[in-house]
């Protein structure tokens, strides 16, 4: 079964890549989403992205570098 794979191991295949980020929602209609090429992570879920962009209820904005604590985050998935 060399096609199973733990969560970490797809995140890990995923770095240099874009990820995707679902946010947790705290007071706002729409849970933040968040986009860029994923440079690390921890077992705690901190995320260090590149590129970044954050995108809300209000709008887009582009960051260059971003870090999310893995408090915040619902989901990662690769693009």
């Amino acid at each position: 079964m060399a096609d199973n794979k733990r969560p970490f191991d797809v995140l890990d295949g995923a770095k240099e890549g874009n990820v995707l980020v679902k946010l947790k929602a705290y007071g706002r209609d729409q849970e933040p989403t968040v986009s860029g090429e994923l440079q690390a992570f921890d077992k705690h879920l901190n995320i260090w992205l590149e590129n970044a962009s954050v995108k809300t209820e209000d709008g887009q904005t582009d960051y260059g570098k971003l870090f999310v604590r893995g408090d915040n985050v619902l989901f990662v998935s690769p693009e």
